[in-house]
């Protein structure tokens, strides 16, 4: 993402530079002089210039939509076997954040979980250099879940999972927030991501462990009923 981020801005500078010499050019090279007549030569068409005004954005384009692609399709890889899962809840106002590893036994071998509100921000922890992948539902109205350290963001849309995987390289302490305008205390959907060690991970999830945090929080059943289902015109679901 930062490779692409970087590129598309080296890109938008090399194209600017080209434009700005080429008014620079026509300013100085074109400018009025005193011989000239009142009024200049007039145009109606240059066939050649139109052409390659009229091609050359499609190639820009073009050249960003291939990077852009390859650079999602990178994003949205699937690990075939990620080491940690994380199912993440959405709800007004906070975050739920539920840590499937039933078969860590360093982790105190069962499914603990935080859930956050409006008067506590939830913590997420993360072991650093191992793969997780995060199961994205929502209990209410469209969220969107977005570390921007991770120069990453996915919605959360209820009745339509979403997931994605991710291995955190740096240890460190990061701001994650809700980037879709979901209602009164949107501002208020914020959580802090803890990049860890493995060792401090799992000693994480044994304290949620003995405080009895334990077991998965899902949201309610009549959201996750939720779907695109067809239906025959004029039938109500």
């Amino acid at each position: 993402m930062g490779n692409m981020w970087i590129g598309a801005w080296v890109a938008a500078l090399v194209i600017g530079v080209f434009v700005w010499g080429l008014i620079g050019y026509a300013a100085f090279k074109f400018r009025r002089k005193d011989t000239d007549p009142e009024i200049p030569r007039q145009s109606r068409y240059h066939l050649p210039l139109e052409v390659l005004y009229t091609i050359v954005p499609f190639l820009v384009i073009g050249v960003l939509f291939f990077y852009t692609v390859r650079t999602e399709n990178k994003v949205l890889e699937k690990d075939p076997a990620p080491q940690h899962v994380v199912n993440v809840v959405g709800q007004k106002w906070s975050w739920t954040f539920n840590y499937m590893e039933q078969e860590n036994q360093d982790a105190g071998g069962v499914v603990t979980h935080e859930v956050g509100t409006i008067e506590k921000i939830p913590d997420l922890y993360l072991p650093v250099n191992q793969s997780v992948r995060f199961h994205l539902k929502s209990a209410d109205v469209i969220h969107s879940f977005w570390v921007p350290a991770f120069y990453f963001k996915m919605d959360v849309i209820p009745g339509h999972p979403n997931q994605f995987d991710l291995t955190p390289t740096k240890i460190g302490v990061y701001d994650g927030k809700c980037a879709e305008l979901c209602g009164t205390y949107h501002a208020n959907m914020i959580f802090k991501v803890h990049v860890v060690s493995v060792e401090d991970y799992n000693k994480h999830l044994q304290q949620l462990k003995a405080q009895g945090n334990t077991g998965e929080i899902k949201p309610a059943d009549s959201v996750t009923a939720l779907t695109t289902g067809e239906s025959k015109e004029g039938e109500k679901k």
